[in-house]
Protein backbone atom coordinates (compact mmCIF):
# COMPACT_ATOMS: atom_id res chain seq x y z
CA UNK A 1 0.00 0.00 0.00
CA UNK A 2 0.77 3.67 -0.59
CA UNK A 3 1.52 6.38 1.68
CA UNK A 4 -1.01 8.47 0.76
CA UNK A 5 -4.53 6.61 0.83
CA UNK A 6 -6.81 9.23 2.16
CA UNK A 7 -7.36 12.83 1.95
CA UNK A 8 -6.07 13.63 5.22
CA UNK A 9 -2.76 11.96 4.00
CA UNK A 10 -2.93 14.10 0.79
CA UNK A 11 -3.58 17.04 2.55
CA UNK A 12 -0.64 16.39 4.79
CA UNK A 13 1.79 15.51 1.79
CA UNK A 14 1.26 19.11 0.46
CA UNK A 15 1.44 20.80 3.53
CA UNK A 16 4.95 19.37 4.37
CA UNK A 17 6.22 19.75 0.33
CA UNK A 18 4.60 22.75 0.21
CA UNK A 19 8.00 24.39 -0.51
CA UNK A 20 8.93 22.28 -3.12
CA UNK A 21 5.31 22.38 -4.52
CA UNK A 22 5.08 26.16 -4.85
CA UNK A 23 8.79 26.21 -5.95
CA UNK A 24 7.94 23.95 -9.15
CA UNK A 25 4.41 25.85 -9.94
CA UNK A 26 6.33 29.13 -9.61
CA UNK A 27 9.26 28.19 -12.26
CA UNK A 28 6.89 26.36 -14.62
CA UNK A 29 4.19 29.32 -14.77
CA UNK A 30 7.46 31.64 -15.36
CA UNK A 31 8.97 29.68 -18.19
CA UNK A 32 5.26 29.22 -19.95
CA UNK A 33 5.14 32.87 -19.48
CA UNK A 34 8.39 33.46 -21.39
CA UNK A 35 7.77 31.39 -23.56
CA UNK A 36 4.17 32.61 -24.62
CA UNK A 37 6.01 36.14 -24.35
CA UNK A 38 8.33 34.64 -26.83
CA UNK A 39 6.32 33.67 -29.94
CA UNK A 40 6.48 35.90 -32.77
CA UNK A 41 3.31 37.57 -33.66
CA UNK A 42 1.15 36.50 -36.27
CA UNK A 43 -1.21 38.36 -38.58
CA UNK A 44 -3.85 37.45 -40.50
CA UNK A 45 -5.91 39.20 -43.76
CA UNK A 46 -8.56 38.36 -45.96
CA UNK A 47 -9.21 38.66 -49.58
CA UNK A 48 -12.80 37.68 -50.95
CA UNK A 49 -13.58 36.80 -54.25
CA UNK A 50 -17.52 36.70 -55.89
CA UNK A 51 -18.38 34.19 -58.24
CA UNK A 52 -20.88 36.40 -60.54
CA UNK A 53 -23.50 34.94 -62.59
CA UNK A 54 -23.60 34.18 -66.31
CA UNK A 55 -24.38 37.51 -67.88
CA UNK A 56 -25.99 35.28 -70.89
CA UNK A 57 -29.14 33.36 -69.48
CA UNK A 58 -32.46 32.03 -70.63
CA UNK A 59 -35.11 31.43 -68.17
CA UNK A 60 -32.78 31.70 -65.40
CA UNK A 61 -29.99 29.35 -66.49
CA UNK A 62 -26.38 29.26 -68.31
CA UNK A 63 -26.92 29.56 -72.52
CA UNK A 64 -24.32 27.05 -72.35
CA UNK A 65 -23.40 25.38 -69.46
CA UNK A 66 -19.64 25.47 -68.92
CA UNK A 67 -16.68 24.90 -66.07
CA UNK A 68 -18.17 24.11 -63.04
CA UNK A 69 -16.71 27.37 -60.48
CA UNK A 70 -15.86 24.99 -57.42
CA UNK A 71 -14.00 22.37 -59.73
CA UNK A 72 -11.87 25.42 -61.26
CA UNK A 73 -11.33 26.88 -57.81
CA UNK A 74 -9.91 23.12 -56.70
CA UNK A 75 -8.06 23.15 -60.11
CA UNK A 76 -6.61 26.73 -59.39
CA UNK A 77 -6.27 25.82 -55.68
CA UNK A 78 -3.98 22.86 -56.63
CA UNK A 79 -1.47 24.55 -58.92
CA UNK A 80 -1.44 27.56 -56.68
CA UNK A 81 0.31 25.53 -53.99
CA UNK A 82 2.65 23.65 -55.92
CA UNK A 83 6.05 23.52 -54.51
CA UNK A 84 7.57 26.01 -57.38
CA UNK A 85 4.52 28.31 -56.82
CA UNK A 86 5.17 28.37 -53.13
CA UNK A 87 8.86 28.91 -53.75
CA UNK A 88 8.45 31.94 -55.97
CA UNK A 89 5.69 33.80 -54.22
CA UNK A 90 8.45 33.67 -51.08
CA UNK A 91 11.24 35.22 -53.27
CA UNK A 92 8.30 37.61 -54.36
CA UNK A 93 7.45 39.05 -51.30
CA UNK A 94 11.28 38.69 -49.23
CA UNK A 95 9.70 36.36 -47.01
CA UNK A 96 13.40 34.53 -46.57
CA UNK A 97 13.98 35.87 -43.49
CA UNK A 98 10.79 34.39 -42.38
CA UNK A 99 11.99 31.01 -42.75
CA UNK A 100 15.75 31.06 -42.08
CA UNK A 101 17.34 27.43 -41.42
CA UNK A 102 14.56 26.22 -43.04
CA UNK A 103 15.21 23.35 -45.89
CA UNK A 104 12.92 24.08 -49.54
CA UNK A 105 10.13 21.03 -47.76
CA UNK A 106 10.19 22.97 -44.76
CA UNK A 107 9.39 26.26 -45.98
CA UNK A 108 6.83 24.91 -48.59
CA UNK A 109 5.00 23.13 -45.88
CA UNK A 110 5.29 26.46 -43.97
CA UNK A 111 3.84 28.83 -46.71
CA UNK A 112 1.26 26.13 -47.45
CA UNK A 113 0.25 26.26 -44.26
CA UNK A 114 -0.12 29.75 -43.69
CA UNK A 115 -2.74 30.24 -46.59
CA UNK A 116 -6.25 28.75 -47.26
CA UNK A 117 -8.84 28.79 -49.39
CA UNK A 118 -12.34 28.91 -48.04
CA UNK A 119 -15.45 28.35 -50.64
CA UNK A 120 -18.94 29.89 -49.64
CA UNK A 121 -21.73 28.17 -50.94
CA UNK A 122 -24.68 30.06 -52.12
CA UNK A 123 -28.07 29.90 -49.97
CA UNK A 124 -29.90 29.75 -53.02
CA UNK A 125 -28.98 26.73 -55.33
CA UNK A 126 -25.72 25.35 -53.21
CA UNK A 127 -23.17 26.42 -55.66
CA UNK A 128 -20.46 28.40 -55.22
CA UNK A 129 -21.02 31.90 -54.17
CA UNK A 130 -17.90 33.53 -53.05
CA UNK A 131 -14.12 32.35 -52.27
CA UNK A 132 -12.30 33.82 -48.98
CA UNK A 133 -8.27 33.85 -49.30
CA UNK A 134 -6.69 33.71 -46.04
CA UNK A 135 -2.85 34.52 -45.59
CA UNK A 136 -0.92 34.72 -42.25
CA UNK A 137 2.46 36.53 -42.06
CA UNK A 138 4.99 37.50 -39.00
CA UNK A 139 4.49 41.16 -40.15
CA UNK A 140 0.35 43.14 -41.17
CA UNK A 141 2.02 44.12 -44.87
CA UNK A 142 3.05 41.17 -45.96
CA UNK A 143 -0.09 39.23 -44.94
CA UNK A 144 -2.36 41.73 -46.99
CA UNK A 145 0.33 41.50 -49.79
CA UNK A 146 -0.22 37.53 -50.01
CA UNK A 147 -3.29 37.70 -49.34
CA UNK A 148 -4.24 39.90 -52.14
CA UNK A 149 -1.12 38.26 -54.43
CA UNK A 150 -3.42 34.51 -54.80
CA UNK A 151 -6.69 36.84 -55.05
CA UNK A 152 -5.13 38.28 -58.22
CA UNK A 153 -3.57 34.41 -59.31
CA UNK A 154 -7.05 33.08 -58.63
CA UNK A 155 -8.95 35.56 -60.93
CA UNK A 156 -6.26 35.47 -63.52
CA UNK A 157 -6.33 31.76 -63.32
CA UNK A 158 -10.04 31.71 -63.55
CA UNK A 159 -10.45 33.53 -67.32
CA UNK A 160 -7.28 31.53 -68.55
CA UNK A 161 -8.47 28.40 -67.26
CA UNK A 162 -12.38 29.09 -68.54
CA UNK A 163 -10.96 30.21 -72.06
CA UNK A 164 -8.38 27.21 -72.53
CA UNK A 165 -11.49 24.85 -71.13
CA UNK A 166 -13.46 26.73 -74.05
CA UNK A 167 -11.02 26.76 -76.81
CA UNK A 168 -9.75 22.52 -75.78
CA UNK A 169 -13.93 21.67 -75.60
CA UNK A 170 -14.11 23.67 -79.71
CA UNK A 171 -11.30 22.12 -80.66
CA UNK A 172 -12.19 18.81 -79.74
CA UNK A 173 -15.69 18.88 -81.12
CA UNK A 174 -13.84 20.76 -84.53
CA UNK A 175 -11.63 17.19 -84.92
CA UNK A 176 -14.62 15.21 -84.34
CA UNK A 177 -16.64 16.76 -86.68
CA UNK A 178 -13.47 16.40 -89.34
CA UNK A 179 -12.95 12.98 -88.34
CA UNK A 180 -16.95 11.73 -88.39
CA UNK A 181 -17.54 13.69 -91.64
CA UNK A 182 -14.60 11.98 -93.64
CA UNK A 183 -15.64 8.18 -92.26
CA UNK A 184 -19.02 9.76 -93.77
CA UNK A 185 -17.14 10.55 -97.15
CA UNK A 186 -15.51 7.19 -97.45
CA UNK A 187 -18.69 4.93 -96.03
CA UNK A 188 -20.32 6.82 -99.23
CA UNK A 189 -17.60 5.93 -102.01
CA UNK A 190 -17.63 2.65 -100.43
CA UNK A 191 -21.61 2.36 -100.60
CA UNK A 192 -21.36 3.99 -104.55
CA UNK A 193 -18.52 1.38 -105.45
CA UNK A 194 -20.22 -1.36 -103.88
CA UNK A 195 -23.41 -0.58 -105.64
CA UNK A 196 -21.65 -0.09 -109.08
CA UNK A 197 -20.35 -3.42 -108.32
CA UNK A 198 -23.34 -5.34 -107.89
CA UNK A 199 -25.88 -3.26 -109.57
CA UNK A 200 -27.12 -5.88 -111.63
CA UNK A 201 -28.76 -7.52 -108.17
CA UNK A 202 -29.86 -4.43 -106.67
CA UNK A 203 -33.50 -4.13 -105.71
CA UNK A 204 -34.23 -1.58 -108.53
CA UNK A 205 -33.11 -3.89 -111.04
CA UNK A 206 -34.26 -7.56 -109.58
CA UNK A 207 -37.71 -7.21 -110.41
CA UNK A 208 -36.72 -6.26 -113.97
CA UNK A 209 -33.92 -9.07 -114.02
CA UNK A 210 -36.74 -11.62 -112.83
CA UNK A 211 -39.35 -10.28 -115.74
CA UNK A 212 -36.51 -11.26 -117.90
CA UNK A 213 -35.87 -14.66 -116.87
CA UNK A 214 -39.75 -15.77 -116.57
CA UNK A 215 -40.08 -14.34 -120.53
CA UNK A 216 -36.95 -16.52 -121.44
CA UNK A 217 -38.42 -19.35 -119.85
CA UNK A 218 -41.51 -18.55 -122.09
CA UNK A 219 -39.24 -18.42 -124.70
CA UNK A 220 -37.21 -21.87 -124.53
CA UNK A 221 -40.60 -23.30 -123.62
CA UNK A 222 -42.06 -22.22 -127.14
CA UNK A 223 -39.11 -23.02 -128.72
CA UNK A 224 -38.41 -26.87 -126.86
CA UNK A 225 -42.11 -27.26 -128.01
CA UNK A 226 -41.61 -26.35 -131.73
CA UNK A 227 -38.43 -28.58 -131.76
CA UNK A 228 -40.49 -31.53 -130.29
CA UNK A 229 -42.69 -31.12 -132.89
CA UNK A 230 -40.20 -30.82 -135.77
CA UNK A 231 -38.42 -34.02 -134.52
CA UNK A 232 -41.22 -35.81 -134.18
CA UNK A 233 -42.52 -34.98 -138.15
CA UNK A 234 -39.10 -35.69 -138.92
CA UNK A 235 -38.88 -38.93 -137.72
CA UNK A 236 -42.26 -39.92 -139.36
CA UNK A 237 -41.13 -38.71 -142.74
CA UNK A 238 -37.94 -41.06 -142.39
CA UNK A 239 -39.92 -43.50 -141.28
CA UNK A 240 -41.91 -43.88 -144.16
CA UNK A 241 -41.69 -46.73 -146.71
CA UNK A 242 -41.98 -44.69 -149.67
CA UNK A 243 -39.88 -41.54 -149.94
CA UNK A 244 -41.33 -38.56 -152.28
CA UNK A 245 -40.09 -35.55 -153.55
CA UNK A 246 -41.72 -33.27 -151.48
CA UNK A 247 -41.11 -35.65 -148.33
CA UNK A 248 -37.65 -35.39 -148.97
CA UNK A 249 -37.98 -31.51 -149.00
CA UNK A 250 -39.89 -31.03 -145.90
CA UNK A 251 -37.03 -33.00 -144.05
CA UNK A 252 -34.68 -30.74 -145.86
CA UNK A 253 -36.59 -27.36 -144.11
CA UNK A 254 -37.19 -29.40 -141.10
CA UNK A 255 -33.08 -29.78 -140.52
CA UNK A 256 -32.61 -26.31 -141.55
CA UNK A 257 -35.40 -25.36 -138.95
CA UNK A 258 -33.90 -27.54 -136.13
CA UNK A 259 -30.71 -26.13 -136.73
CA UNK A 260 -31.98 -22.43 -136.30
CA UNK A 261 -34.03 -23.07 -133.06
CA UNK A 262 -30.85 -24.83 -131.64
CA UNK A 263 -28.63 -21.81 -132.10
CA UNK A 264 -31.15 -19.35 -130.99
CA UNK A 265 -31.98 -21.47 -128.05
CA UNK A 266 -28.26 -21.81 -126.96
CA UNK A 267 -28.13 -18.09 -126.27
CA UNK A 268 -31.64 -17.57 -124.67
CA UNK A 269 -29.72 -20.84 -122.13
CA UNK A 270 -27.00 -19.25 -121.19
CA UNK A 271 -28.61 -15.87 -120.55
CA UNK A 272 -31.20 -17.78 -118.36
CA UNK A 273 -28.60 -18.91 -116.45
CA UNK A 274 -26.58 -15.66 -115.92
CA UNK A 275 -29.70 -14.01 -114.64
CA UNK A 276 -30.47 -16.69 -112.28
CA UNK A 277 -26.51 -16.77 -110.91
CA UNK A 278 -26.95 -12.91 -110.24
CA UNK A 279 -29.84 -13.44 -108.13
CA UNK A 280 -28.71 -15.52 -105.86
CA UNK A 281 -26.21 -13.36 -105.10
CA UNK A 282 -29.26 -11.27 -104.01
CA UNK A 283 -29.69 -12.20 -99.93
CA UNK A 284 -25.97 -11.64 -99.65
CA UNK A 285 -26.14 -7.97 -101.16
CA UNK A 286 -28.85 -7.51 -99.13
CA UNK A 287 -27.31 -8.09 -96.37
CA UNK A 288 -24.48 -6.25 -96.92
CA UNK A 289 -26.85 -3.10 -97.99
CA UNK A 290 -28.35 -3.33 -94.83
CA UNK A 291 -25.04 -3.02 -92.85
CA UNK A 292 -23.88 -0.14 -95.13
CA UNK A 293 -27.24 1.52 -94.07
CA UNK A 294 -26.91 1.03 -90.28
CA UNK A 295 -23.68 1.86 -90.38
CA UNK A 296 -24.43 5.29 -92.09
CA UNK A 297 -26.73 5.87 -89.96
CA UNK A 298 -24.56 5.82 -87.00
CA UNK A 299 -22.25 8.25 -88.27
CA UNK A 300 -24.98 10.71 -89.35
CA UNK A 301 -26.12 10.10 -85.83
CA UNK A 302 -22.81 10.96 -84.31
CA UNK A 303 -22.38 13.77 -87.01
CA UNK A 304 -25.53 15.39 -85.96
CA UNK A 305 -24.96 14.89 -82.06
CA UNK A 306 -21.39 16.52 -82.97
CA UNK A 307 -22.25 19.20 -84.78
CA UNK A 308 -24.54 20.32 -81.79
CA UNK A 309 -21.95 19.95 -79.06
CA UNK A 310 -19.95 21.96 -81.63
CA UNK A 311 -22.26 25.05 -81.87
CA UNK A 312 -22.44 24.98 -77.90
CA UNK A 313 -18.65 24.77 -77.84
CA UNK A 314 -18.03 27.32 -80.23
CA UNK A 315 -21.37 29.57 -78.17
CA UNK A 316 -19.06 28.66 -74.76
CA UNK A 317 -15.94 30.40 -76.37
CA UNK A 318 -17.22 33.49 -77.30
CA UNK A 319 -18.98 34.10 -73.99
CA UNK A 320 -15.60 33.37 -72.24
CA UNK A 321 -13.53 35.79 -74.59
CA UNK A 322 -16.09 38.21 -73.65
CA UNK A 323 -16.05 37.19 -69.91
CA UNK A 324 -19.92 36.27 -69.95
CA UNK A 325 -20.00 33.30 -68.09
CA UNK A 326 -19.91 32.40 -64.44
CA UNK A 327 -16.43 34.57 -63.40
CA UNK A 328 -14.53 35.65 -60.80
CA UNK A 329 -13.99 39.68 -59.52
CA UNK A 330 -12.53 40.78 -56.25
CA UNK A 331 -15.27 41.76 -53.83
CA UNK A 332 -12.98 42.72 -50.92
CA UNK A 333 -8.98 43.29 -51.10
CA UNK A 334 -7.24 42.08 -48.18
CA UNK A 335 -6.13 45.03 -46.57
CA UNK A 336 -3.28 45.31 -43.56
CA UNK A 337 -4.63 43.85 -39.77
CA UNK A 338 -3.95 46.41 -37.13
CA UNK A 339 -3.66 43.72 -34.35
CA UNK A 340 -1.97 40.69 -34.40
CA UNK A 341 -3.89 37.29 -33.93
CA UNK A 342 -4.23 36.13 -30.48
CA UNK A 343 -0.73 33.46 -29.82
CA UNK A 344 -2.84 31.84 -27.06
CA UNK A 345 -0.49 33.44 -24.48
CA UNK A 346 -2.77 33.37 -21.61
CA UNK A 347 -3.75 29.78 -22.74
CA UNK A 348 -0.23 28.72 -22.67
CA UNK A 349 0.52 30.60 -19.22
CA UNK A 350 -2.51 28.39 -17.52
CA UNK A 351 -1.24 25.09 -19.37
CA UNK A 352 2.08 25.85 -17.93
CA UNK A 353 0.83 26.36 -14.43
CA UNK A 354 -1.68 23.58 -14.17
CA UNK A 355 1.30 21.54 -15.75
CA UNK A 356 3.82 22.63 -13.16
CA UNK A 357 0.74 22.05 -10.60
CA UNK A 358 0.76 18.37 -11.69
CA UNK A 359 4.55 17.78 -12.00
CA UNK A 360 5.21 19.00 -8.14
CA UNK A 361 2.47 16.77 -6.77
CA UNK A 362 4.36 13.95 -8.82
CA UNK A 363 7.59 14.82 -7.33
CA UNK A 364 6.52 14.98 -4.21
CA UNK A 365 4.57 11.75 -4.17
CA UNK A 366 7.77 10.41 -5.58
CA UNK A 367 9.47 12.02 -2.88
CA UNK A 368 7.40 10.28 -0.07
CA UNK A 369 7.03 7.08 -1.52
CA UNK A 370 10.78 6.80 -1.78
CA UNK A 371 10.92 7.33 2.09
CA UNK A 372 7.39 6.00 3.58
CA UNK A 373 7.00 6.90 7.54
CA UNK A 374 4.29 6.50 9.89
CA UNK A 375 2.85 9.58 10.66
CA UNK A 376 -0.68 9.11 12.19
CA UNK A 377 -2.56 6.68 14.09
CA UNK A 378 -4.60 6.12 11.22
CA UNK A 379 -1.29 4.98 9.17
CA UNK A 380 -0.62 2.65 12.12
CA UNK A 381 -3.76 1.26 12.79
CA UNK A 382 -4.27 0.99 8.44
CA UNK A 383 -0.49 -0.61 8.20
CA UNK A 384 0.49 -2.45 11.30
CA UNK A 385 -3.50 -3.06 12.47
CA UNK A 386 -2.05 -1.75 16.05
CA UNK A 387 -3.64 0.54 17.46
CA UNK A 388 -1.21 2.92 19.73
CA UNK A 389 -1.75 4.19 23.39
CA UNK A 390 0.05 7.73 22.99
CA UNK A 391 0.68 9.76 20.31
CA UNK A 392 3.62 11.86 21.03
CA UNK A 393 2.68 15.27 18.86
CA UNK A 394 6.47 16.16 16.70
CA UNK A 395 8.18 18.47 18.65
CA UNK A 396 11.02 21.32 18.13
CA UNK A 397 14.05 21.93 19.88
CA UNK A 398 12.46 25.28 21.00
CA UNK A 399 10.26 23.49 23.32
CA UNK A 400 13.05 22.29 25.31
CA UNK A 401 14.07 25.32 26.29
CA UNK A 402 14.23 26.54 29.85
CA UNK A 403 11.68 28.81 31.00
CA UNK A 404 12.84 32.19 32.20
CA UNK A 405 13.83 32.38 35.69
CA UNK A 406 11.08 34.42 37.98
CA UNK A 407 12.48 36.82 40.83
CA UNK A 408 12.58 34.68 43.63
CA UNK A 409 14.74 32.94 41.88
CA UNK A 410 17.76 34.93 41.46
CA UNK A 411 20.50 35.63 43.60
CA UNK A 412 20.30 38.72 45.80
Amino acid sequence: MGPIQTLEDLIGMIWRRRVLILTVTLLGTLLAAVYAKSRPDVYEAAAVIQVELPVVTQGGQAVVQTVNPLQLLQTIEQRLTTRDMMLALIDRHGLQGDFEGLSVEQRVAAIRSSISFQSVSSAAGGGLSAILITARAATAPHAARIANDLAQSVLDMGAEGKKASADANFAFFKQEEGRVWEQLTNLEREVAAYREENRDVLPASREARQDEIAALKNDLRALDQEIAGLQNEEGRLRAAQVSRATDRRRLDDIVQRLEILTAQRGPLEARQQVLEASLIRAPEVDRALSAYDRQMRQLQDQYTVISQRLAEAETARRLAENQQTERFSMLERAIEPEYPLGSGGKKLVVAGGLGSIGLALALAFLLEAMHPVIRTSAQMRRELNITPIVAIPEVTPADFRSPPATGAGRKA
